[in-house]
């Protein structure tokens, strides 16, 4: 019998039925999942346990490190800063950040740079962790980078630099030059509610459920040829490897549990919140929650429309990937509630966010890793049910 707890509106069933269905029958371990439908929490559920020994259940005030998740997180700053005049997505990176020009940068884009097409995966040379978890240290580096391909004819997963190249920008035009994290908190959470941060203060440390497993965690019963294409597109020296390791700095193992990891601004993969707080952020975005709205209809039409070429293959993770303004927009690689959805999925299975059509937001997260980076099926039977509830209800 699964261990869980938590609300579900009427005609909203069906999600509680999938989320308790992943814990009795795959190998979730801990997790939560939220949906807010018309501006209103419909579904806040959370079960399992905290950790793999099941020293605790996993709870309500439990926090979860959702890794890529963050993105989009970091991409409604991005565009809140378009919205007041303080950046735009067509003008040149330089023009807010000019030491961003060097090694043939100058004429990339803000769209360029959030669409993953500058070539910018990594850094040029070896980095340690502890050089990457500094701000001003890593955001020199990227900015003496040059770029893996002419700017604008390709795209590739920036799996770790989109963070701090984004979050760059926003700490260049905000007035009081915050960094991303305080951003965040003081423009999203402070304003929407919930909890969520990028940089974790101490005193909540103790509240975060340890991930378990990992992207490397390749089985050792895998079909041969399946685990040889795996090594080859993401060992340590392809493009995917580097992307998702900055050339081995994180490629230490437990790094996302380490307190100084948690510690760090790292706004590509390492905010640490919870499902309800996800979603009720994504639902401000598109509409109003409880007063609240974060974005006009004008900036989330700019923010989810398909900027990388329809079915071109990502550079670092071969298969074809679909961005907008430093979202992920509905396609193969990202499904979420289908057309018109934008959010980000995080590596091991969690993922949100909203799709205006069915007035939703949408968040899961778990402990448990999968070994992919996107398409997890335990959030996607979740996504799927929900979108079928807000089908019914909206008839």
């Amino acid at each position: 019998m699964a261990i869980f707890g938590g609300t579900v509106a009427p005609g909203w069933e069906k999600v509680r039925q999938a989320f308790v269905e992943n814990l009795e029958n795959t190998e979730e371990v801990g997790a939560g999942v939220a949906v807010y439908h018309r501006g209103q929490k419909v579904v806040d559920l959370w079960g399992g346990t905290f950790d793999e020994s099941a020293s605790q259940p996993y709870a309500q005030d439990t926090l979860q490190l959702v890794f890529s998740t963050t993105k989009g997180i970091t991409a409604i700053a991005v565009a809140i800063c378009v919205e007041r005049g303080l950046l735009s997505y067509d003008e040149k990176v330089s023009t807010y950040w000019p030491e961003f020009a060097q090694a043939g940068k100058g004429d990339a884009t803000v769209a360029q740079l959030l669409s993953h097409q500058c070539g910018l995966y990594t850094v040029d040379g070896e980095i340690s962790l502890a050089e990457a978890l500094d701000w001003s240290t890593i955001t020199s580096r990227l900015a003496a980078t040059k770029p893996r391909w002419e700017i604008g004819t390709n795209h590739g997963y920036h799996a770790l630099t989109y963070g701090w190249l984004a979050g760059e920008l926003v700490r260049r035009v905000d007035p009081q030059h915050r960094s991303l994290g305080t951003f965040v908190q003081q423009e999203i959470v402070g304003t929407v509610g919930g909890e969520l941060w990028i940089g974790l203060p101490e005193a909540q440390e103790s509240r975060v459920s340890p991930m378990i497993g990992g992207l490397n965690s390749i089985p050792e019963d895998m079909d041969p040829a399946v685990k040889a294409i795996m090594e080859q597109f993401m060992g340590p020296d392809s493009p995917g490897g580097q992307a998702l390791s900055l050339n081995g700095a994180f490629g230490v193992d437990g790094a996302f549990n380490r307190r100084d990891v948690h510690a760090a601004e790292i706004p590509a993969a390492n905010c640490i919140t919870n499902a309800p707080s996800l979603a009720r952020i994504y639902a401000a975005t598109i509409g109003d929650v409880d007063g609240v709205r974060l974005l006009a209809s004008a900036t989330v039409e700019m923010a989810r429309t398909l900027v990388t070429p329809e079915n071109e293959p990502d550079a670092c993770l071969i298969m074809p990937t679909t961005f907008g303004m430093g979202f992920m927009v509905h396609g193969p690689f990202s499904l979420f509630g289908g057309p018109g959805s934008f959010g980000h999925p995080g590596a091991g299975g969690s993922v949100a966010f909203a799709l205006p059509e069915k007035e939703m937001g949408f968040a899961y997260v778990m402990n448990k890793m999968a070994t992919n980076l996107a398409n997890d099926f335990r959030a996607q039977r979740l996504s799927e049910a929900a979108v079928g509830c807000a089908d019914a209800v909206s008839l």
